[in-house]
């Protein structure tokens, strides 16, 4: 080595060392924040076992140094004695830049180094419980997505490239970025000139035949010759807008029930303002499902439907028809839930921090009155995959100066709805927290004391095998609460993408197992494995219960003119 490049190595020594005593700080300050802030019960749990503490820590200062001597040997020219790699999918370092430097390619281990002391300290720290221990992972994870050395100029070499490449360019663009999505208050996810409900998006023809303050119904045209007589009313989740499932035609799920020969019926939810935020649950039930299936059963001249709710939109469904039940009305000849909670004993992370004292905060402050933002629930689930969500567009939108591509998926994303905040808080404190849905009479919903065991129409269940925000093993339990024959299907894949998964493009699987009996392991231990979409097989099964074939007819009748075309303009109305 030349007396320079030993001069440059000091300074680097020096780096390492300030990086691996930055990776301790972070440690410390995390469980000085668990101590004050984590633990509700902390007086009664035990303390951190020093002697593990003590391991942990040897262990990580070992691992340091030999990183360290791992990148002088590479800089030698011998190669590199200990490497830290990312976990399989992380692609925050797989550009050729984090390893052709020796810098940066220390940089992105020791990052990496430090994350998984962090991560192992947090199953040291004594825990009340479970959901405990699971907030405390999840913070951490929080802490160092938001450290990664990607995530800032002067240690992102990607951003130093690109800066050279463009001549400062770059750099500019990312400013201009930043100062567009500082007035929107949201980071750009995709080119959002690209798209427009209505015209490229949500485009399956239809009507809406009848509207109220908190829903329109869409009646969506004919593609067959012959239809069932018995229609299917789709109820999609209200926390967000229901062209998730009418993205485009080659991956809408609406569209595909049109095509199977079903009279499609769906509920637009309105996206509320200040004059519908007096708005609760019951609301909800009695002037959405509720009045969509008087509506659809007068409109249709029949006395059941078939029904099909997602996510939040099938536990609402679900309570409009044990209200129903309640009242002596059987008004659904089946029952189709896709990653839906009935019980809430495992909410995944969502649940981690509906606890009394955030409880006590909303409802003082929107319990009576007022709106859940959208930008607050938006953030809420971006944040649950912040890599993906978040940081990855900071790095691409501010510091590479990238304009982000059309992805009509991501635009959907971006578009999110205010909730009404009495139907929030009561949402939030019965399901969520006290979980009281399951428990036949607990709750009163519209009146009425509701049982979901009243409900024994032959029921379809989708959960899929990824799903962050429904984990399946908690949506299987739904078979424990319905009293018809159930089927329970689980897709590959997430919350969206195991759900939107086109018949036609024969991706992914799906398994099935006829056996609801047992538990989900051993559910899952006898299932067997099909290639493909969950349509078909859905398909396949709701056939039988639509009903006999007539000849379809255009959307509306006398008594329910329509109103304006599809998608409707509720669905086109952007959160303020």
């Amino acid at each position: 080595m030349t007396q320079q490049g030993s001069g440059d190595n000091n300074a680097f020594l020096g780096s390492a060392m300030q990086f691996m005593q930055a990776g301790q700080n972070v440690a410390q300050q995390f469980m000085e924040f668990i101590g004050k802030s984590g633990n509700p019960a902390a007086a009664s749990v035990p303390p951190t076992d020093p002697q593990a503490l003590t391991e942990l820590q040897r262990r990580f200062t070992e691992q340091q140094m030999a990183l360290w001597q791992g990148m002088l040997a590479k800089g030698q020219g011998s190669g590199s004695a200990f490497r830290v790699d990312p976990e399989p999918g992380d692609r925050r370092f797989s550009a050729p830049e984090w390893q052709s430097s020796p810098v940066f390619d220390y940089l992105r281990q020791a990052y990496l180094l430090n994350s998984a002391y962090l991560k192992e300290l947090v199953e040291l720290v004594p825990a009340a419980d479970g959901k405990a221990r699971n907030r405390m992972r999840f913070l951490a994870r929080q802490m160092t997505d938001a450290m990664a050395p990607s995530n800032f100029a002067a240690t992102n070499p990607e951003f130093i490239a690109r800066a050279l490449e463009t001549k400062g360019q770059s750099i500019t663009d990312g400013i201009n970025n930043l100062l567009k999505d500082f007035e929107k208050g949201r980071i750009s996810m995709t080119d959002e000139a690209a798209f427009e409900v209505g015209r490229n998006l949500a485009t399956t023809a239809g009507a809406v035949v009848f509207e109220n303050e908190v829903m329109q119904l869409v009646q969506y045209a004919p593609l067959t010759a012959k239809v069932g007589t018995r229609p299917l009313l789709v109820v999609p989740p209200c926390i967000n807008k229901f062209y998730i499932m009418d993205l485009q035609p080659d991956n809408s799920l609406i569209r595909y029930m049109v095509e199977q020969g079903n009279t499609v019926f769906l509920v637009s939810w309105r996206n509320p303002k200040e004059e519908q935020g007096r708005l609760g649950w019951d609301d909800y039930l009695e002037m959405g499902p509720i009045t969509a299936l008087r509506v659809v059963r007068d409109l249709c001249k029949v006395k059941q439907v078939n029904a099909l709710g997602f996510c939040v939109g099938g536990t609402i469904l679900t309570s409009a028809l044990a209200v129903l039940a309640a009242r002596g009305d059987k008004a659904a000849a089946s029952l189709t839930l896709l990653t839906t909670l009935l019980d809430f004993s495992d909410t995944g992370e969502i649940g981690l921090f509906i606890d009394e004292h955030a409880l006590l905060a909303r409802e003082s402050s929107i319990g009576k009155g007022g709106l859940l933002p959208a930008r607050d629930l938006q953030s809420t689930f971006s944040f649950l995959r912040a890599n993906d969500l978040v940081w990855n567009y900071v790095t691409g939108n501010y510091l590479k100066g990238h304009k982000p591509q059309a992805f009509d998926l991501l635009y959907w994303n971006s578009d999110s709805t205010n909730l009404p905040g009495p139907f929030a808080c009561w949402y939030m404190r019965n399901l969520y927290h006290d979980n009281s849905l399951r428990v036949p009479g607990r709750l009163v919903m519209c009146g009425e004391k509701v049982d979901l065991g009243r409900l024994d129409m032959p029921v379809y269940l989708l959960a899929t095998r990824e799903d962050h925000i429904v984990p399946w093993q908690s949506a299987y339990q739904s078979t424990r609460l319905l009293a018809g024959d159930v089927r329970f299907v689980l897709g590959a894949s997430g919350h969206i993408a195991g759900v939107i998964n086109p018949a036609s493009k024969n991706k992914r699987s799906y398994w099935v197992n006829a056996d609801v009996k047992g538990d989900p392991d051993a559910w899952i231990a006898g299932a067997d494995e099909k290639a493909g979409s969950w349509w078909s097989d859905w398909a396949s099964w709701l056939k039988p219960l639509a009903g006999t074939q007539r000849a379809g007819r255009k959307p509306g009748s006398a008594d329910y003119p329509p109103l304006e075309p599809a998608p409707g303009r509720y669905v086109k109305e952007r959160a303020v």
